[in-house]
């Protein structure tokens, strides 16, 4: 189907192009959105007619778009979420959480304006695009912890992650020092070693389970 692009459509055109989209895009979304317009005789005329104001309308939209986003662009977000030992989340973070968390009484963003391609579903710093206006995206960044001290370490470039494994493994040595210094023999060593795997693998499996029980 050809259509005449009402405002500048990613992937598409600019404001006045006629191109080419699949009947369903179009009556779904661009001609009910008022992005496009049938590109009949009759609209051509028309949105030549209308083409300054919607051009003013256009750059208003955009200026407005551009000063709701000082301070906010570049800016950091935290959400405090359950996780496992691994760092997945008992659940996700949506557009709609990230819409929340980034509205403020001067810049109201909506879930359809959050470019995410899949939820969010690990701990960690997430960069987010946030489209606020055809012409006009913003970068905000989204700190994923289970607690404010996590967040923070996060922010400071640590791999909370990673920082639990070594101190999980260094608790393991250290436990296995007190046993060998307690005169525990070999193989009590070994046993411990292999408990403290075990009870790693359980943890795992069962964080797994909870994922697929909430898939």
């Amino acid at each position: 189907m050809q259509v005449i692009l009402l405002e500048r459509v990613d992937n598409l055109g600019a404001m006045g192009e006629e191109v080419t989209v699949k009947p369903g895009y179009a009556r779904n979304f661009l001609l009910p959105q008022e992005k496009a317009l049938r590109a009949t005789e009759a609209n051509r005329k028309r949105f030549e007619a209308q083409r300054e104001a919607l051009e003013k309308r256009n750059a208003e939209r955009r200026d407005e778009a551009a000063k709701s986003a000082d301070g906010v662009d570049g800016e950091t977000f935290i959400m405090i979420r359950q996780a496992g030992e691994t760092g997945h989340l008992y659940g996700s973070v949506t557009t709609r959480d990230i819409a929340d968390a980034v509205s403020t009484d001067t810049l109201k963003v909506a879930r359809s304006m959050v470019v995410l391609h899949d939820p969010i579903k690990t701990l960690g710093l997430h960069e987010v695009e946030i489209k606020l206006h055809p012409e006009v995206t913003i970068t905000v960044s989204i700190n994923v912890a289970r607690s404010e001290d996590e967040a923070e370490r996060q922010a400071a470039g640590e791999d909370v992650i990673a920082a639990q494994a070594d101190e999980d493994r260094a608790i393991a040595e250290a436990q296995a020092a007190e046993l060998f210094e307690a005169g525990a023999e070999p193989e009590d060593l070994i046993a411990a070693e292999e408990n403290a795997e075990i009870e790693a693998e359980a943890a795992a499996e069962a964080e797994a389970g909870e994922e697929e029980d909430k898939a």
